[in-house]
């Protein structure tokens, strides 16, 4: 890579979260947490029975609380508060960990475990604890129209425009913990490889995507997370940014 990079995109993916205890998106027979995807993550899903997918994601919140972010999600955070010019987290995951990490400058591009969204006022806000088919709103008190702040299978992941904006002026792309699969966010290494970012993976094994990236170091992201940070910091204390 030539020089110091000024704007940093990183994007984060299951495999991030899965050394912290949290069961990564689907396993090899295709189940996520022994239910098929259509039953439990889908806006169909939902109309079709919102009791099981509250239990569902009632249960994904409870073991939420017992997991603690890892050695990477510290590092990101380090690089967060450290890095002196533009850094944007795009996560998949839906978990709080980045947060818990101490993380700011962040965005859940597919939504929030920790969030409720009410299907009467549209108003989005923070929920802990069970939820089940009669939470009220906080905000207009309606009972029952409060779904999981979710982005489901088929719906639109958030702020895109703004992951846009960040990936057009990137001068570093990094992709940690992400198979690669699921798209939009696949596509996001040849966005900002077409703009002129250096590209890194930073993943277990290579992913779906992994030859459109320039460098890719494999293994665990909480041993080469925190790694790659302290190589990035050390390469921006002891070389002035390009203007």
């Amino acid at each position: 890579m030539h020089g110091t990079p000024e704007n940093i995109v990183i994007l984060t993916g299951a495999g991030i979260s899965a050394e912290s205890g949290l069961n990564t998106f689907r396993a090899a027979d295709g189940l996520w947490e022994d239910h098929r995807v259509e039953d439990v993550a889908t806006p169909d899903a939902f109309a079709r029975d919102p009791a099981l997918v509250h239990r569902f994601y009632d249960a994904r919140r409870a073991r939420l609380a017992e997991v603690e972010p890892n050695a990477a999600h510290v590092a990101l955070a380090r690089l967060d508060a450290e890095w002196p010019g533009d850094l944007l987290i795009v996560t998949q995951n839906v978990d709080d960990l980045h947060e818990r990490a101490g993380a700011r400058r962040l965005l859940h591009m597919h939504g929030e475990l920790m969030s409720g969204w009410c299907l009467s006022c549209d108003e989005k806000f923070g929920w802990t604890g069970d939820m089940g088919e009669g939470a009220a709103c906080p905000v207009c008190t309606s009972p029952g129209a409060v779904r999981p702040n979710i982005v489901w299978f088929g719906e639109m992941p958030y702020e895109m425009d703004r992951i846009e904006q960040a990936l057009m002026g990137a001068d570093l792309f990094v992709s940690i913990g992400t198979s690669g699969a699921v798209y939009p966010a696949a596509g996001f290494v040849q966005t900002a490889r077409y703009r002129g970012a250096h590209t890194l993976e930073i993943n277990l094994e290579p992913s779906q995507g992994s030859i459109f990236f320039d460098e890719r170091r494999f293994g665990p992201a909480g041993v080469e997370v925190p790694k790659w940070v302290g190589e990035l910091l050390q390469s921006a204390q002891s070389r002035p940014m390009s203007s």
